[in-house]
């Protein structure tokens, strides 16, 4: 039995979810609190859940401080339903970066009719995340400001590192469920000039832009924005997928560049790491590189495979490091992985290959 608590300031949040839940024989709600504080109270007789369920603004304790407490406790999975992660807020990533395995729009209006739509969306994802392996990043800094980076600030950074060795490959990452910490613990192990590195992390629109701007603030050697249609792939340049699109790259001349395409969901997820893959296994061929990280479900997995087939490296993160084994398992069964590596072994392939 999964042992499910719900921390809400909206009586009317907290009494759909009991609507929702009621029913599922294997989840059981132990508890519900309009706030943290609140909540401590009721774990004293409760103790603590297998999943939270968490909103982030609240009176008495907002939810960032609430994950924070909780995590150098006991890291337990948590789940973001909140109105801030609608506007890309930094606080919902603070809270991805904080160990949160998923996130969710909370709109402001219609709710009975959201919680009727998201109901079996709900019970999946908490049963996902029961078996989520989480964890407390120590001394984490919360978002500040972002600096948004401009195509003239791409360009001086890659001159800037224009006398070290280019490469001559390009990366592609897939990625979801735990993906946040997950890409930002392997980014932060590169070295300036890397090869030019695509991201297709499952995230709704607008947080994408917010996670690349909060991406572009931390990382010492790259230069981080949300992919737009027709960008060039530089060195040393990450570029994520929005929110809302299918990113695909194609060959341009000498150079490679990203296509973003407006077409319905691609294994029930827009933007789609199946997408990425298959445009590098036609348009990179050799030349590419495949990670596909900590995510719930097989998104990446046909694709990666067709880049193996068209001869690229493959590869997939170790069952141990992730948050979620779920993409890098399908992406194994299907035999579309040359081998299983760690985040650090990951970092420093993409560091030396040339």
């Amino acid at each position: 039995m999964i042992k499910l608590f719900i921390i809400d300031d909206s009586a009317l949040v907290r009494n759909e979810f009991k609507k929702i839940f009621t029913p599922i024989k294997d989840i059981e709600i132990i508890g519900s609190a309009p706030n943290p504080v609140d909540a401590f109270e009721i774990f004293k007789k409760t103790g603590l859940p297998d999943v939270f369920i968490l909103d982030i603004e609240m009176p008495k304790m907002d939810g960032l401080t609430f994950l924070e407490m909780i995590g150098k406790q006991k890291p337990i999975p948590t789940i973001i339903c909140s109105t801030l992660v609608a506007r890309g807020s930094s606080q919902a990533i603070d809270a991805l970066r904080m160990g949160a395995v998923d996130i969710v729009l909370k709109p402001t209006s219609n709710l009975n009719n959201f919680f009727g739509e998201k109901s079996e969306e709900f019970v999946s994802k908490v049963r996902a995340a029961s078996v989520s392996h989480v964890g407390f990043i120590k001394n984490i800094k919360r978002s500040s400001k972002s600096k948004v980076l401009s195509e003239g600030q791409v360009s001086s950074s890659v001159k800037a590192n224009s006398s070290l060795p280019p490469s001559k490959k390009i990366i592609a990452i897939g990625a979801s469920t735990g993906g946040v910490q997950t890409l930002e613990e392997l980014l932060l192990q590169l070295k300036p000039n890397h090869p030019p590195i695509l991201i297709t992390q499952h995230m709704p629109i607008g947080f994408t832009a917010s996670f690349a701007n909060r991406l572009n603030q931390i990382l010492p050697s790259s230069k981080v924005k949300e992919a737009k249609d027709g960008d060039t792939l530089l060195h040393g340049l990450i570029l994520i997928a929005p929110g809302d699109l299918h990113m695909e790259v194609v060959k341009n001349g000498f150079s490679y560049k990203v296509a973003l395409k407006n077409y319905p969901k691609v294994n029930s997820h827009k933007p789609s790491v199946n997408v990425l893959f298959r445009s590098m296994a036609k348009e990179v061929g050799i030349f590419a590189v495949g990670f596909i990280l900590t995510g719930m479900g097989d998104d990446g997995a046909m694709g990666l495979l067709e880049m193996k087939k068209a001869g690229a490296l493959t590869y997939a993160q170790e069952e141990k490091s992730c948050i979620v084994y779920g993409m890098p398992k399908k992406a194994v069964e299907f035999g579309a992985v040359k081998e299983s590596l760690s985040l650090s072994q990951m970092a420093n392939i993409i560091n030396t290959i040339r």
